[in-house]
């Protein structure tokens, strides 16, 4: 009987040898598998090591494997490895090997040892695209960087140079006897003037004062009013509205009021309307459409013209690009666009866009919850 389940065990095993055929999962596998030595030489390797490498089996087992590992990485490499022998796991390592090419490539290793064979086995996968990725990334974020750096200081000097020919003006206003100023045409034209430098000022003085302290311009959120602030700022272009005819239509009854940069607002409407009068169509008086409504419980501020539009299709990735014009008219710089949706984005809204040649631009802009 006991003769019978010792058969019985050995013909069970054979069939499990057979069934799972270790040699030929360390052959396919795509991941490279291999066994080293304590003396630091390589035992045996599967393909997809030697593939990698460039080298053959044989003469990957006849050279130590320093001489395979980038010069930079060896060191880090030898001292982890005799942790391992240490009976100490080693998880994720990521080093290079040099290609018989010359190529470096980036393995993860995953190694454990076995102290009484004098034996360390170690799985790999190959991770050269991810790092590849990484440095490509790791250049644009210094890239971006460097852009933000250049555009703050043109910010800062613009708005410091700006401020000293501004100061010049309000001091001449300063200046005049407006009691002297009797025909009324001129006097409304001159006080108008005079507010909208003072507005110039003060807006410049906003710029230099969040740069200076480097942080974000009035990035305060509070309770707004649209009405107060589109009044304030019709306010300050409140000629060249006139001059243009522009009629502006407004429903703000779904939604008064919202959470959001005082600042930020008023550039928004700043230059959406500014853009409205800009690209107005030359056949028709400039009318611009600002309503709100609430879509799940979202508010929404809907901007509308029935300017010159332009083409969906040909202007899809320029429309809130940064020095990216729509039109050709030499006024375009593209900045206005870039502005309102970076404003919208930094405080978690997004905004879209609808147009038509000849028929005029729809904005819809989303404020976060």
């Amino acid at each position: 009987m006991q003769r019978k389940r010792s058969l019985n065990s050995n013909s069970s095993s054979l069939k499990q040898e057979k069934l799972f055929n270790l040699e030929r999962f360390f052959n396919l596998s795509p991941d490279i598998l291999c066994i080293a030595g304590f003396d630091g030489y390589l035992k045996k390797v599967n393909p997809a090591f030697s593939n990698l490498l460039g080298y053959s089996e044989k003469e990957l087992l006849q050279r130590p494997i320093n001489d395979f590992i980038y010069e930079d990485d060896k060191s880090i490499t030898s001292v982890l490895r005799e942790k391992i022998k240490n009976n100490i796991p080693l998880l994720n390592f990521e080093n290079r090997y040099v290609t018989k090419r010359g190529d470096i490539v980036w393995l993860s290793w995953t190694s454990i040892s076995e102290k009484n064979d004098d034996l360390i086995y170690a799985v790999a996968k190959n991770i050269t695209h991810i790092k590849k990725l990484e440095e490509e990334r790791n250049l644009l974020l210094i890239d971006l960087a460097k852009l933000n750096a250049d555009l703050k200081k043109f910010t800062y000097t613009t708005s410091h140079d700006l401020r000293s020919p501004v100061g010049n003006i309000i001091s001449l206003f300063d200046l005049l006897d407006f009691s002297k100023i009797k025909d009324k045409e001129t006097l409304e034209y001159l006080q108008l003037l005079r507010g909208v430098t003072f507005e110039m000022k003060a807006t410049l003085d906003k710029y230099v004062d969040a740069i200076t302290e480097d942080k974000k311009i009035n990035i305060q959120v509070e309770k707004l009013n649209f009405q107060e602030i589109l009044d304030n700022v019709c306010e300050s272009i409140q000629e060249l509205i006139n001059k243009s005819e522009t009629i502006i239509q407004v429903d703000f009854s779904k939604a008064e009021t919202v959470e959001f940069s005082s600042f930020y607002l008023h550039s928004i409407f700043l230059n959406l309307i500014s853009n409205s009068i800009k690209y107005a169509h030359s056949n028709r008086k400039p009318v611009v459409s600002i309503r709100t409504r609430k879509i799940n419980n979202r508010i929404q501020l809907i901007f509308s013209d029935n300017g010159i539009g332009f083409d969906m299709k040909k202007a899809e990735g320029k429309i809130f690009g940064l020095n990216q014009s729509l039109h050709s008219k030499k006024e375009s710089k593209g900045i206005g666009l870039y502005l309102v949706q970076s404003h919208l984005e930094s405080l978690g809204g997004k905004i879209n866009v609808k147009s038509k040649v000849n028929k005029g631009t729809t904005f819809t802009l989303s404020f976060r919850d």
